[in-house]
């Protein structure tokens, strides 16, 4: 299988001097999800918790919704003229009676490690409607916690130390204990992997969590924690108006610019525990 990062030899230089040395490279392959045998998309990620990704990407899309939806996944042997196993293809078994993708799902072309939503089949099939209701989420998060969380998950980043390559996205209670942390070139695929991870773990819905993520907060990863039924999304970036737009329409909190003891609240304010003087002006 793939390795989580690889070495190159490189020329670094420094104040006008060149040396050589062994550098340390996070690795980027591509991931081909079938579903019963049939190709639903290819992702560029980084190998390691593939499982995860699969089933968190398939509960992004409203195919599965619990553990008991998936019957199983594995690698496909013979992906290569050889017959080899490259571990870069995985089929997911769906349990009777969980209907496969919609056609609208499958991607018309292979997803970067930067954009979740290129080759789409339809817009439309990106507002996917989730069985679990954020806004009814009676979770609330204090906001000296939540300002520890870029810390707290930037200390368990143990790949992104060794290459600074990597994005990252934990799930926190909101006692601001981590629950589950994944790594991955691509951001969407680090979410996914954390709620394939709960899924895997019968976690779903994830009430009462935070994820936080290390990039800028994007209207897909607003959707994918919303089909998680997770009730607050934290980000060290910015979030796109769009992003904002379905945070609003389906009550979850969303954080912005979440930087040592400040941040951005673009929609479900209610959910932090303000201190009264820190609200007024």
């Amino acid at each position: 299988m793939g390795r989580v990062t690889t070495r190159r030899r490189i020329t670094k230089a420094v104040d006008g001097r060149l040396t050589t040395r062994p550098d340390t490279l996070v690795t980027e392959e591509p991931l081909e999800i079938r579903v019963g045998g049939r190709p639903l998309s290819i992702t560029m990620r980084t190998p390691g918790n593939d499982f995860d990704l699969a089933a968190g990407f398939l509960v992004s899309e409203g195919v599965v919704h619990r553990s008991a939806d998936v019957a199983g996944i594995r690698y496909c042997a013979g992906a290569t003229d050889d017959g080899e196993n490259t571990y870069n293809v995985l089929d997911v078994s769906l349990a009777d009676g969980v209907a496969p993708p919609d056609p609208s799902v499958e991607r018309n072309v292979y997803t970067t490690s930067s954009c979740g939503l290129c080759g789409k089949a339809s817009l439309d099939a990106v507002r996917t409607q989730t069985r679990w209701d954020v806004a009814a989420d009676p979770a609330r998060f204090d906001l000296e916690t939540v300002t520890e969380l870029p810390d707290r998950l930037r200390q368990a980043q143990r790949v992104f130390d060794r290459t600074g390559g990597l994005h990252a996205s934990g799930l926190f209670d909101r006692s601001g204990e981590l629950l589950c942390l994944r790594e991955d070139v691509g951001r969407h695929n680090a979410v996914d992997k954390v709620v394939g991870w709960a899924l895997r773990e019968r976690g779903l819905p994830l009430a009462g969590a935070v994820l936080m993520v290390s990039g800028r907060a994007s209207f897909e990863l607003v959707q994918k924690a919303v089909m998680a039924g997770i009730p607050a999304l934290t980000a060290v970036s910015a979030p796109s108006s769009l992003a904002v737009d379905l945070a609003e329409e389906t009550g979850l909190t969303l954080v912005g610019f979440l930087r040592g003891t400040s941040m951005n609240v673009y929609a479900g304010e209610h959910r932090l525990t303000l201190d009264a003087a820190a609200t007024t002006g």
